[in-house]
């Protein structure tokens, strides 16, 4: 694959983050049925696509030896430790949102809180942006399917964001997110990793988005369309096994 073709899949992850909470049409409720099969089409590559990878990348743990030898089995805690990471973070993120509410009544969480929320999802888009350059090596079909799935993933993201922390996350969190989306691609160009580290890193990726998706779609005042949801994942499965 030509050198550099992931600084387009970067660029346009980070023209979401710029822009995407300015689309309109997606915001209010009920959920924008175009949110719920964004979450649905991520969904679905993680299930389809990420986790069959994990087999592939349980061998280059084995090879390893020592404390990755006991991984051989268990490379899908890293995604139960994903998934697992970001709903504390969550939890962490509403219950000072519902604090601050009954301190001043401003629906907002702490500045502190922010800074965390943004520090955790900084390590997770560094992470993505990494591993968009790992992909390179690959086909370019691979890099095409994950751009996909992951800017889906990130209006998503983003639209959570603004709710929680609205126009702090506009004037300084969307900055900080594309920064650290371009310093994990930049990582990737001076830094390779071996192949068994970037099988634990997509996996601890996968249950983010697992997560991160699902606490979007499930919360009863959302009014999220399941249809919805559905019709993406049912359609990015269908794109998935056809190829």
């Amino acid at each position: 694959m030509e050198h550099y073709v992931s600084i387009w899949p970067v660029l346009a992850l980070a023209f979401i983050h710029f822009f995407g909470t300015r689309l309109r049409l997606l915001a209010g409720l009920p959920r924008s049925i175009w949110l719920s099969i964004a979450g649905g089409v991520s969904v679905a590559y993680v299930f389809l696509h990420l986790f069959p990878e994990f087999s592939e990348g349980q061998k280059h743990i084995q090879d390893i030896g020592g404390f990755g030898g006991y991984l051989e089995h268990h490379v899908y805690l890293m995604a139960l430790i994903g998934l697992a990471f970001f709903y504390g973070l969550e939890r962490a993120v509403v219950k000072d949102k519902h604090e601050q509410e009954q301190k001043d009544g401003q629906k907002i969480p702490s500045a502190n809180v922010f800074w965390i929320h943004m520090g955790s999802f900084s390590i997770y888009n560094a992470l993505i942006g990494y591993l968009l350059f790992q992909r390179e090596e690959g086909a370019l079909e691979e890099l095409v399917l994950f751009s996909i799935a992951m800017a889906l993933h990130f209006i998503v993201n983003d639209f959570g964001f603004q709710e929680h922390h609205r126009e702090r996350y506009r004037r300084i969190g969307r900055w900080v997110l594309v920064i650290a989306l371009m310093l994990g691609w930049v990582v990737g160009y001076m830094v390779e990793v071996s192949e068994a580290a970037v099988a634990l890193l997509m996996a601890f990726i996968g249950g983010g988005v697992i997560l991160n998706v699902m606490k979007e779609e499930l919360p009863e005042e959302r009014k999220s369309r399941y249809w919805a949801f559905a019709l993406g994942t049912g359609l990015y499965a269908t794109l998935l096994l056809s190829l």
